[in-house]
């Protein structure tokens, strides 16, 4: 670990979820936040499937809304 991180002017309800959610894992509010920076900065969504992709892009109408012949 080369760096540390500064965070400013952070809404006191943010830091007391920060505080709770830290006891909560059993760790130091720090080292919650280096893991909620950790989790949301490497994850990597989950990879859909051609099916998936396909399945979920809506209807545009039927084929005969597209037939050019007069």
């Amino acid at each position: 670990m080369a760096t540390s991180l500064i965070v400013r002017n952070v809404d006191e309800a943010v830091v007391q979820a920060l505080k709770q959610a830290a006891a909560a894992h059993g760790r130091s509010a720090e080292a919650e936040h280096r893991e909620i920076l950790r989790a949301s900065l490497t994850a990597k969504p989950p990879r859909r499937s051609l099916a998936d992709v396909l399945a979920s892009m809506p209807l545009a109408g039927t084929d005969e809304d597209f037939n050019c012949r007069p």
